[in-house]
């Protein structure tokens, strides 16, 4: 490692290189901190997602146990595949009105929001027809 110049004798050129070194040091040792700052809230984050689903599983299973129905699913969407409730319940009643459906599985507690947009992709790939306007039979 090369000597270094007494402070004094250093050029302003050489002054303005050590600084912009030292700079490009400090910036680098914050990149690294916040990199390891942002590892440890990743880490922390996933602890705590961890923990939240087996806590949501142990409520769950109590649920479940004491004969209820456990919320399940993802935000926006029904509690369980809309597509194969309707399909199931269209089955039982063997033909049903758009209106009756609504009723039926509103009162079984299945999210109908989308009913008119799951009936019709069911109609489109074959797996219901219509025997009327607005009534439903499985294919």
């Amino acid at each position: 490692m090369a000597k270094r110049k007494p402070l004094e004798e250093l050029s302003s050129e050489e002054l303005y290189q050590i600084a912009r070194e030292r700079e490009e040091q400090e910036r680098m040792q914050e990149e690294e901190s916040r990199r390891e700052q942002v590892q440890a809230l990743r880490e922390e984050r996933r602890a705590l997602v961890a923990r939240h689903r087996s806590e949501l599983a142990a409520l769950d299973r109590q649920i479940r146990a004491l004969g209820g129905r456990a919320a399940g699913g993802r935000g926006g969407r029904s509690g369980g595949n809309l597509s194969q409730v309707v399909l199931n319940a269209v089955a039982e009643a063997g033909q049903i009105s758009t209106s009756d459906l609504r009723a039926q599985l509103e009162a079984a507690g299945a999210n109908v929001k989308n009913l008119s947009q799951t009936l019709a992709y069911l109609k489109r790939t074959g797996r219901l027809k219509t025997k009327g306007r607005g009534v439903y039979a499985v294919a």
